[in-house]
């Protein structure tokens, strides 16, 4: 049997253990391809929820799946694509891909060529897609789960706009250097940056050499700037400061880790952006042209997924923004 490496593509963070894959991080997708009339997907993942999209429709929504082998039968027979993509954030837990298995008198294809383009998204739960399909404010952590699809939030469907392969590194509620309402003051999403598996202490993501983002685009701060609670050790003016020095030697730490073809985009949105727009400023007159600041205008959003977080629709703005942005740099794109 081919290794999963051998038969999917994949631009997510995985941790390859030859007959699996492990992984954390949101939308992590697989993209495989196959002949026959029905095709095997090995997943072992008790936490996260799973589309299966077969030659581009949705053929089946996994719920948490577990250990299993699930099925898809009934295909017309001949030559198909596969793609199976994690919907929602499951920090604390990790998931296993172990490939997929072809039906009786099929066989699983050569794996789909890479897409040249490549971007990284980095951010919180506007990254995410927190929520973003449940057309209500008023979630339980129950419909949360069920009802974030990262696969349609706006980094995903902005990379499928421009063609890209993509990461989605979001995590719910973490920020530069403070949480939402001052939570786990210990850490923030620069602890898990570097990691492939988020609940692994010093977990360090292998890249194989195949990740090159041209564009790394980056929005955190909305988490930072929530309201002050009682207690917390900071002032406005303090949390500002250590903002802005946290942003710029995160920028620092992306331009030394990709080098300069990388054009970063630090995203200005809501309480944070004449923050972020000093900073990029800050690291172009230190000689950093390829950083670029970008507004997250708020204007036509109805903030309709969960807790107020952008909707699906939000979403569909937001990449019809970002994409001819994103263009419009000097990446030849």
């Amino acid at each position: 049997m081919k290794s999963v490496s051998e038969q999917v593509h994949t631009a997510g963070r995985v941790k390859d253990l030859g007959k699996t894959v492990q992984f954390s991080w949101p939308g992590v997708y697989f993209e495989g391809r196959f002949r026959g009339t029905g095709l095997g997907v090995v997943l072992d993942c008790a936490a996260a929820d799973y589309d299966v999209q077969v030659d581009g429709a949705t053929v089946a929504t996994l719920v948490t799946p577990g250990d299993t082998t699930h099925w898809i039968n009934g295909l017309r027979d001949g030559e198909h694509t596969v793609r199976v993509v994690k919907r929602n954030d499951t920090p604390g837990d990790t998931s296993t891909f172990g490939g997929f298995v072809a039906a009786p008198g099929g066989a699983v294809l050569s794996k789909p060529a890479p897409r040249d383009r490549q971007i990284e998204f980095i951010g919180d739960s506007i990254t995410v897609g927190y929520g973003n399909v449940s057309g209500t404010r008023d979630c339980n952590p129950e419909q949360l789960k069920r009802n974030t699809n990262t696969d349609v939030s706006h980094g995903a469907l902005t990379a499928q706009q421009l063609d890209a392969d993509y990461q989605i590194n979001g995590f719910s509620g973490l920020g530069m250097v403070r949480n939402v309402a001052g939570i786990c003051p210990d850490v923030t999403y620069r602890t898990y940056y570097d990691r492939a598996l988020l609940n692994v202490d010093g977990d360090v993501w292998q890249n194989p050499g195949t990740w090159r983002p041209q564009i790394v685009v980056v929005n955190l701060g909305s988490n930072d700037f929530s309201d002050l609670t009682p207690g917390e050790p900071w002032t406005p003016d303090s949390l500002a400061a250590a903002y802005r020095t946290a942003y710029g030697e995160f920028l620092r730490k992306l331009r030394t880790r990709y080098g300069v073809g990388t054009t970063l985009v630090a995203v200005g949105f809501d309480r944070n952006a004449e923050h972020v727009r000093q900073v990029v400023e800050a690291r172009n007159d230190a000689g950093d042209s390829g950083v670029h600041y970008w507004f997250l205008d708020q204007s036509g959003l109805d903030f309709l997924g969960c807790d107020g977080h952008t909707s699906a629709h939000d979403d569909r703005v937001i990449a019809d923004r970002l994409a001819p942005f994103l263009r419009s740099l000097p990446t030849g794109w």
